[in-house]
């Protein structure tokens, strides 16, 4: 990814400037940015993954991802010590977006029943027939929308379990909740999709 190999250069740069005498230094300094390598590698996929499904733009999503490794090379002292690093990672991938979105106003919720309500601009490509696109198309942006539509608190942990498929353990860690507020949370917010469905299912 072009975010990520961006902040590989940064690194790497950085790492040159630094006047770094000691043998012991040195490879304290090569150890970091060995992580930093491998948390691009591993995870830079994740962490867009996380930006694209709070801000639905791509370009967002791409400065959102810079902007994540931008964060964790400034405290890549710290990169060694921790333990979990995918999840401290989807930690701040998820700070970042969210607060990247109520920037620009895009969490603000919006009513079920809103007939008005925009739906997604962005719709992935398929080869399935026209007709289909576009009804899977449809059925897209209806169920983004009603996403959108639930309180902040149910709306995270489904996006976050649903959408980008992590586990109870990695949400509650994520939102600094615990597991069964997690399970809870994504169990209401199911119920609540599955009643909007059948509603605007009996009204056609």
């Amino acid at each position: 990814m072009v975010a990520g190999e961006a902040i590989l250069s940064r690194a790497a740069t950085i790492d040159r400037s630094e006047n770094v005498r000691s043998n012991a230094a040195r490879s304290r300094v090569e150890s970091t940015h060995d992580v930093l390598e491998q948390l691009v590698r591993e995870h830079s996929r994740l962490v867009y993954r996380i930006a694209y499904a709070v801000l639905r733009r791509h370009h967002d999503a791409e400065d959102t991802t810079q902007e994540t490794f931008l964060r964790v090379l400034r405290y890549r002292s710290k990169l060694t010590a921790v333990e979990d690093q995918k999840t401290w990672l989807a930690r701040i991938a998820w700070r970042v977006a969210v607060d990247r979105s109520k920037r620009h106003g895009r969490m603000r919720e919006i009513p079920m029943d809103d007939p008005d309500a925009p739906p997604s601009a962005e719709v992935a490509s398929s080869e399935a027939p026209a007709d289909e696109t576009v009804q899977g198309a449809q059925m897209g942006a209806v169920l983004e929308k009603l996403i959108a539509a639930l309180p902040e608190k149910l709306r995270q942990p489904i996006i976050l379990s649903t959408i980008e498929e992590m586990s109870p353990r990695e949400v509650a860690a994520i939102l600094r909740i615990n597991e069964a507020a997690v399970r809870s949370r994504v169990f209401r917010a199911r119920q609540i999709l599955k009643e909007k469905l059948a509603e605007r299912i009996d009204r056609k």
